[in-house]
């Protein structure tokens, strides 16, 4: 049985073609944060990964009331069919549809834009600065879905077992040990380097076309991950940096293959590289 969702995922033309269906909210999310001031698709909202979406106290992510609110201020009811879409090829956007799906929001009414804004904007559709504002909804989350995230505790449980999958989605140089922080992002390295033993390396970018970000066909991405030993039968969690690439190929399994029991660690390396007395791995073999 095949629990693959390829209509989860939409092309610009679809999203030009809702750009006024009071039913649809478009929502940018990117790595960079200020792009959106910059200029975004008609009617977009943004939501920030960081300020909006992080617990103001604790690592974590807001709570469930503080969703319910983000929500109505973004003007987002339960039946509203949200859209993602945002840069880095869609990193963000993979993670707050994760996010939406944590809290309960009916994932027949979330998408991401193929793509994302490079491609809207390489094939030259309009942006604006205008901020849309939009009346604010009565919006009702359910209880975390813990199905979809993974803790540390049962990723430590996880080693050495055969029927569960660890999946690094980092760069091989993170992985293997050879950096401590992403490419680019010296600040936010890790007190160790390397990864967690027993995990496959199979970095993120594997799964989209670098010339326009869009993700590349199902049959390409099945091939991919079945050379590794990933099948449907397998408990799988991703894990990255914090969370964002790993919920990139969080969702191409979940969605685009339909695997049925895949977990984002969202604590990733960050958590990992910096916990005492937990195993760690360095070197190119898992």
């Amino acid at each position: 049985m095949s629990y693959a969702r390829p209509d989860v995922l939409v092309e610009t033309d679809w999203v030009a073609e809702h750009l006024h269906d009071p039913s649809v909210r478009i929502v940018e999310s990117d790595e960079d944060v200020l792009l959106y001031e910059q200029g975004h698709i008609p009617g977009a909202v943004k939501i920030d990964w960081f300020t909006e979406l992080q617990h103001p106290e604790k690592r974590d992510f807001l709570t469930k009331e503080q969703f319910e609110a983000l929500m109505s201020e973004k003007g987002i009811a339960n039946e509203t069919t949200v859209v993602f879409y945002g840069d880095k090829h869609n990193w963000y956007a993979a993670y707050s549809f994760w996010l939406f799906r944590y809290f309960g929001h009916d994932d027949r009414k979330l998408k991401i834009m193929n793509g994302g804004r490079k491609k809207w904007i390489d094939e030259g559709r309009p942006l604006t600065k205008e901020i849309p504002s939009y009346p604010k909804t009565v919006y009702r989350a359910k209880d975390p879905d813990l199905s979809i995230r993974a803790f540390r505790d049962e990723v430590l449980a996880s080693l050495g077992r055969s029927d569960r999958v660890l999946i690094d989605v980092r760069t091989p140089k993170e992985y293997t040990g050879e950096l401590i922080h992403m490419p680019e992002y010296p600040q936010e390295g890790a007190q160790r380097g390397g990864h967690i033993p027993g995990a496959l390396n199979i970095p993120w970018a594997q799964a989209v076309n670098p010339d326009d970000s869009t993700f590349k066909p199902v049959e390409e991405l099945k091939k991919l991950y079945e050379s590794y030993g990933i099948t449907p039968d397998k408990d799988v969690i991703a894990y990255c940096r914090i969370g964002e690439r790993s919920s990139h190929t969080w969702f191409v399994l979940t969605y685009l293959l339909g695997y049925p029991r895949v977990k984002n660690y969202d604590g990733s390396w960050t958590e990992w590289g910096n916990l005492v007395n937990v195993p760690i791995k360095k070197g190119a073999e898992p």
